[in-house]
């Protein structure tokens, strides 16, 4: 690939821009005139006055239906300025502090703890079986995983009966998921903003402050981390964000979602055949590139966000400047770094856009080192028949238009103090090759 390839790029003369995305091959229209949605909105015509509840309970991942949701593997408080990590919560104390962000198993897992359990024989680790051993020894602890278990076996299509003719030791044994399963959440605390007046002023990724965004990042990866250590088959885990059911959301409570898997996936794998061929592909193709053709959108010393090509719906990419290639190996200023520009496309977006976040990382059992990048996409439009019979997808924004409506945005809110201070737009330096993965490993 050349350093500049103009051919991922194609304007026709009535404006048509045809592009392509270089790692997965997807063919993506932008159309003059196909309808567009402004970023940021005030208070839609629909939107209704909520009665304020302290604590909040308006779903399942409210701080007052803690026990509505499996034990917690480990929690964030905030005690002051700091943020103090606890694990394996007794169940006694779960209603103590209401925690800044939560970790539990997923209580209808992707891939389910059977998946492991009967394609591997795994079994709980040592640390896990302890901790499911203390958690039932508790009177409260046992009726609530058993109040958890009901709850999956109802939602499955079982009736009362069915549901009391199972023996609890037989409960007990599918409650391994919630101890040491591969699907996991990560929940912050609020439902609504603070001071929150209407149903739509939701405490989206945006609407945290800075530091509440790299404490919801480094939990994140704590958890990554933890996964790995106690289930020795797991050759990924995908990271990934829901907000709002337009993007998959079951809540419109804010969480994150981490599935351990056995294989690192078909687009993975195909990202990773790229790097083996070019090792600098990743600035050639998507930093360098969007230098290059102005789709930088904001920068600081460890990582860039820009807007990216080839996807069905608006994307803006988010790079890793670190020589890192695993999250877990970034320090807390490279960490700090990727989480303030994220957290800046969050704010930028605004709490009404549905998107998804996706994470991109070095498979801990590959040699072939790639960035770690984060995809935002906003799900404001739908694929149709055309889109699945050419499998060329039409966007509704242009290149140009997405970055032009997210880089005064950006302006606006560093002005008021609402992100982390960055570079934005033409006060970016987008230095050539500046993304360093390809240093991972030399010494």
């Amino acid at each position: 690939m050349n350093r500049v390839d103009r051919s991922m790029i194609q304007v026709m003369p009535d404006g048509t821009e045809k592009h392509i995305n270089p790692f997965t091959g997807t063919e993506v229209w932008y159309i003059p005139g196909r309808r567009n949605r402004p970023i940021f909105t005030s208070q839609v015509d629909n939107a209704v006055e909520i009665q304020h509840h302290h604590p909040e309970d308006y779903c399942n991942f409210c701080p007052a239906r803690y026990f509505n949701t499996p034990p917690e593997k480990s929690r964030i408080l905030r005690v002051g300025d700091q943020f103090i990590m606890q694990e394996n919560v007794p169940p006694e104390s779960i209603f103590g502090q209401p925690a800044e962000f939560r970790r539990i198993g997923n209580l209808f897992e992707i891939v389910t703890i059977n998946y492991w359990k009967k394609n591997f024989s795994y079994r709980l680790s040592q640390r896990n079986r302890e901790w499911k051993e203390a958690y039932l020894s508790s009177e409260i602890g046992k009726n609530h995983v058993l109040s958890m278990i009901n709850m999956k076996l109802k939602y499955s299509g079982l009736d009362e009966e069915d549901i009391k003719s199972i023996m609890p030791s037989e409960k007990y044994e599918m409650a391994d998921a919630f101890f040491g399963g591969g699907h996991e959440l990560i929940i912050p605390r609020r439902h609504y903003i603070d001071g929150a007046q209407h149903d739509n002023q939701l405490a989206s990724s945006g609407e945290l402050s800075p530091e509440e965004h790299f404490w919801y990042f480094k939990f994140t990866i704590e958890a990554t981390k933890d996964i790995y250590e106690n289930n020795r088959y797991v050759r990924y885990v995908a990271i990934y964000q829901n907000w709002l059911k337009e993007a998959g959301a079951s809540f419109d409570h804010l969480h994150k979602q981490l599935v351990a898997l056995d294989e690192w996936g078909v687009s993975l794998e195909r990202e990773m055949d790229l790097a083996y061929k070019n090792p600098n592909i990743y600035n050639e193709a998507a930093a360098n590139h969007a230098s290059y053709n102005n789709f930088v959108l904001c920068e600081n010393d460890y990582a860039m966000a820009f807007v990216d090509l080839g996807h069905r719906h608006p994307t803006i990419a988010i790079y890793s400047k670190s020589s890192h290639c695993w999250p877990a190996e970034h320090t807390d200023d490279e960490l700090r770094g990727v989480s303030d520009v994220v957290h800046a496309i969050h704010a930028a977006s605004g709490p009404g856009i549905s998107c998804n976040e996706e994470w991109y990382y070095m498979p801990r059992d590959s040699i072939v080192s790639i960035p770690w990048h984060v995809l935002i996409k906003w799900r404001i439009n739908i694929a149709a028949g055309f889109e699945g019979g050419t499998k060329i997808y039409v966007n509704p924004m242009s290149l140009n238009e997405l970055r032009d409506q997210v880089v005064p945005r950006l302006f606006d809110l560093r002005t008021h103090g609402k992100i982390a201070w960055l570079q934005i737009a033409e006060e970016c330096p987008v230095k050539p090759n500046s993304l360093q993965y390809y240093k991972n490993g030399i010494k």
